[in-house]
Formats: C-alpha cells, structure tokens, sequence
C-alpha cells in the first residue's frame, strides 16, 4: 500500500485530523503559507500543520522544523555555494515529513527546492500542491511539465499562466493574489505621508533596491546615485528608502552614508514598504514582487535589474528566458507600462532620467492609474479562500479525510 493511501487512512479510522506539510521560503511564501493555513483551519478545525516556515506561519499555528529563511538563496552561483547545506536539509526534511504521515504537502514559492520535495511525495502516493506558479511565461513552457510531475494541482497567483498549464495536461487554477486582497483599491497617500512624518507637498521619491543582500550589493549604489541626480534637479525632494530587515538596514545605511544624497532629505525606514510606496510620487524599484506592490499602490515606477554578468551571458545564451518584459504591472497587461532598465542600461542615467519624465509628466502619471486599478480589481479574488478550496478539494484528499 501507498505511504499516501496509509496516512489518509489513518487519518479516518484513528479519528485524527488533518495534516498538512507545508514548505516556504522567503517572507512572501510564509505570508502566503499563513494565510492559507487560516482558511484551511475553517474547513479542517482538527487538522494540524507543521513544516518550513517564518514567524508567520508559526504565528498561524504550523510547527516549523526549519526557517523559511534557510531556503532563501538566489542566483545559479549562489545556489552552487549552498548546494551541500540545501542537500543535507531537503534529505533531513523529508525523512521527517514522511514520519509525520502527512495527508498533503503543500509547496508555497520556492521551487529550486519544493518541487524535488513535492516529486518525492507524489511517488509515494502523497497529494501534493504547489501554491505559486513558477513564472513558465517568462522561462521555457516545457517547465510546466514537468511542475505537473511534482505537483496534483498548481496554484497561480496570475490570471494567465492555468492556460499555459492545461496545454501541457497540468490541474492549474487561478487563485488570485493575495497582495490585491490585503491592499485598499484606493490608497490614501496623504495618510501614508502622516505616518511617515513626510511634509504634504514636497516631491517624494521612494528607493528599494531589493530585500535580498546580493540584490542590494549590486543595485543600492546605482539607485542611489540615480536618485542624487533626480534631487540635483528636483532641490525639495524627499528620499525614502525601506529595509526588509535589520541585516539589509546595515548595509542601506553604508550606502547612504557614502552617497551624495543630502542626509536632511532621506530617510531609512524599518520595513514600511507599503507605507513608502503609497507615500510617494514615483518608485524606483528592482525588478520582482514589490512592482507588484507598487502597481496595487498605484504609483508610476522604474523598474531596474542586475545580476552577475556571467549568469545573465548564460541564461541568454541558453536562452532560458524568452519575453521581452520582466516587471509584472507590464506583464499583466502586456505591454509596457513601467519602464524596465535590465543589465547594462541599469545606469545612473538611465534611471534618473525615466525617473525624472514621471516627475515631469503628471498627464501620463493620470492615465496610468486607471490601468493599475483594473489590474488590481483582476487580481482581487479572495486568493487565501480559493487557495484553501483548491487543496480540500483535490481528489487524493477528498476520498480521505472524512471518508
């Protein structure tokens, strides 16, 4: 018999609840994970979740083996750094999961990691999901087969990416995004500028340079240096920069420390993103899920990118990636909306100019805000519910629990 088919009897005839493994890295899949588990509680109240998680997680009630930040490495050279610790967790991960008898595993985001874990449980006749859709838009299509190999059932935060699974035999549903859920469709910028002590009516810039340390290494001091030009032309301006953490403010201080940007004018915040974002009235940003943030706040951005210039000359020569735009407001609606500044036109110049055309072009910054919104309203599904149905709902575990 299955290991699967023996938890989920298990689960009926011992009268136990429920149980769920769940695998997150980073801050967003542990924001996600959590609230997937509170809808889950709804419709299981006995079930019992455990895993790789964050402080959100645990917040929500799963029992984390390990932190979701151990999973958090980005980058072919730096994945290649961590190769043997990731190896040792996965194979240490698993053994335990699989003692725990799970009736699903559930991999949140992730999927250099989760979707080897997922493939192992799936050929032990364990249901698995995979919540978060790897982006089979941007990179090689014949992924999404493969993703089908490892998970039942996908769960995509964007409206077109189930289509591109059906066309490979893949059970992908569109949940929406929880972002879209937790954001106002109408942000109060005056609000946002109280809570951040920012004057009323002065230029605000917001500059987030990424929340991971490779990111903030190769594009803090670029940004900076654009965003000392932007305030070179713009005297009043007011610089806002958000740090994701205490190891990320460190290292955005030195870099503030060492630009020309006039201290009087900048401020460092702890986290606050959202806050700096709505606040401002442009965003230069790099490229990933804060645009996203950026498009629900309904601010115009630039959008700029780098990574080592090995692996982009690799990735291009394999040709990994095959789209032309990388930000997702431009994905989402295809065609460009923000301006994108990837690899070598990441410049100072480059990026104060398209910055400063936002500032100048109030006309253009009104005609964008329409757009984002009907973006937002696409995404707004109560993703965290659907989410929650999409897992009762798969056909391993719906003949198990409460049969």
């Amino acid at each position: 018999m299955a290991v699967g088919a023996r938890t989920r009897n298990r689960t009926t005839e011992a009268g136990g609840g429920l149980r769920v493994v769940l695998v997150a890295g980073e801050a967003s899949g542990d924001a996600l994970g959590a609230g997937l588990v509170e809808e889950l509680r709804k419709r299981f109240p006995d079930a019992s979740f455990a895993g790789i998680g964050g402080d959100a997680m645990r917040a929500a009630g799963v029992e984390t083996w390990h932190d979701a930040s151990e999973l958090a490495v980005m980058g072919l050279f730096e994945v290649l750094r961590h190769l043997p610790r990731l190896l040792r967790l996965r194979r240490e991960f698993r053994e335990r999961a699989l003692e725990w008898r799970p009736d699903v595993v559930i991999g949140i985001d992730a999927p250099d990691f989760n979707l080897g874990v997922e493939r192992w449980f799936k050929q032990r006749g364990v249901p698995t999901v995979h919540y978060v859709s790897p982006s089979v838009w941007a990179w090689r299509e014949k992924r999404a087969e493969k993703i089908g190999a490892s998970a039942d059932r996908v769960l995509c935060l964007f409206p077109m990416e189930p289509g591109i699974y059906a066309s490979h035999g893949v059970d992908a549903r569109f949940v929406g995004h929880p972002m879209a859920d937790a954001m106002p469709l109408q942000p109060d910028r005056a609000a946002a500028r109280a809570r951040l002590g920012l004057p009323a009516g002065v230029p605000v810039l917001a500059v987030l340079p990424g929340s991971r340390m490779g990111e903030i290494e190769r594009l803090g001091e670029v940004f900076f240096e654009a965003a000392w030009r932007v305030s070179e032309a713009l005297p009043d301006l007011h610089v806002v920069v958000p740090a994701a953490n205490a190891r990320c403010r460190e290292v955005l201080q030195e870099q503030l420390s060492a630009s020309a940007l006039p201290a009087a004018q900048t401020r460092l915040l702890d986290g606050q993103a959202r806050d700096a974002m709505a606040a401002a009235d442009v965003v230069l940003l790099a490229s990933g899920t804060a645009t996203l943030e950026a498009m629900l706040s309904k601010r115009p951005m630039v959008v700029g990118y780098r990574i080592s210039s090995l692996t982009y000359r690799i990735v291009r020569a394999l040709g990994l990636i095959k789209v032309d735009r990388y930000s997702l407001p431009n994905v989402l609606a295809g065609r460009d909306l923000a301006p994108e500044l990837i690899q070598d036109e990441c410049t100072p110049d480059r990026l104060a100019e398209a910055v400063l055309r936002w500032f100048r072009s109030p006309e253009a910054v009104a005609l964008l805000e329409p757009e984002y919104l009907a973006q937002h309203e696409r995404l707004r599904c109560d993703a965290s519910a659907r989410a929650a149905e999409a897992v009762a709902t798969l056909p391993g575990l719906a003949r198990g629990v409460g049969a």
